[in-house]
């Protein structure tokens, strides 16, 4: 049965390097904080650059991707907010329940399961990796300003996010694909061996994050944020492909991408700024353990209908 096919050849593999780093969490106590500061700052800015110069990239799909995503994000907001307010979450509540919709785990979980599903294709990479740079751009940005602006301001937290790597590499990238600029062996090289190790590193990483969560938030609040991460992301995304009349690897990508879990970055800015952590670790952990179903459907209906 295909469905049991991509769960064990593409799905699995995935879990048995977070398993892998699950396991070294909990019996070495690694440094979780300086696995994930390496993969934001040197990893995931390495793959990006990488991907986006070796790959021929049009701005009218860039522009297409960068639209989807739009749509996505906020209508995945607009229904989060009346079923925020069903719940009767508080102010604080709200904010973390609509940051656990719209922030979807694009980077060490929806690389992987791209390059597993494509084979390594440049153009779905590509478009995996212009939704991880969103992802990163919007997470930092406004998922930071949701929880932070009130006590520092807004310019503050925006001129935060300017020291962030990955907005550099993508524009890095994407000029010097554009200008067919050359890059010499000394540099290259070692880009290649940083994008390489991105993936492992992303799993270890995201593993080892998923051992520290503690659960004791409500299953209810938990459970409505599952229906709309990892049924309402893909329905939605589905609907969007087909009013833009996409097709073939690219509505497949973006398809897939959109069923992604919720972010651990979601878990780790609700807990540096103490915004309700109990409730978003309990989000990402239940989300990323259901998503082995999800997505594995997401794939399946990916491959029939597109």
């Amino acid at each position: 049965m295909e469905i049991l096919i991509i769960l064990k050849n593409i799905i699995l593999p995935i879990f048995v390097i977070m398993g892998i780093g699950f396991v070294l969490e909990k019996k070495f106590a690694l440094n979780v904080q300086t696995l994930a500061k390496m993969n934001i700052y040197f990893f995931v800015p390495g793959f990006i650059f990488v991907k986006l110069y070796s790959t021929q990239i049009s701005m009218q799909l860039f522009g297409s991707i960068f639209l989807f995503f739009i749509l996505l994000v906020v209508l995945l907001y607009v229904l989060s907010i009346p079923v925020a307010r069903y719940q009767h979450l508080d102010k604080k509540e709200k904010i973390t329940f609509s940051n656990s919709v719209m922030f979807f785990n694009s980077g060490n979980y929806g690389v992987p399961v791209n390059d597993l599903v494509f084979k390594s294709d440049p153009v779905a990479m590509s478009v995996q990796v212009i939704m991880l740079t969103l992802q990163n751009i919007f997470l930092f940005s406004y998922g930071i300003f949701s929880l932070q602006s009130a006590e520092i301001g807004k310019l503050k937290a925006l001129l935060g996010y300017f020291r962030m790597p990955v907005l550099y590499a993508l524009l890095a990238g994407i000029l010097c694909n554009v200008l067919d600029v050359p890059l010499p062996e000394f540099i290259w090289v070692p880009a290649n061996y940083i994008a390489e190790g991105m993936i492992s590193v992303a799993l270890l990483t995201l593993g080892a994050q998923v051992a520290n969560l503690r659960l004791t938030a409500g299953l209810s609040k938990v459970t409505y944020s599952l229906l709309l991460r990892l049924m309402g992301g893909p329905i939605i995304a589905f609907v969007i492909i087909k009013l833009f009349g996409m097709e073939g690897v690219i509505a497949q990508a973006l398809l897939i991408a959109s069923a992604m879990p919720t972010s651990v970055n979601s878990s780790v800015i609700a807990q540096e700024y103490d915004n309700h952590p109990a409730l978003a670790a309990q989000i990402v952990l239940f989300s990323t353990l259901i998503s082995s179903i999800t997505v594995t459907l997401t794939i399946y209906f990916a491959r029939l209908f597109l």
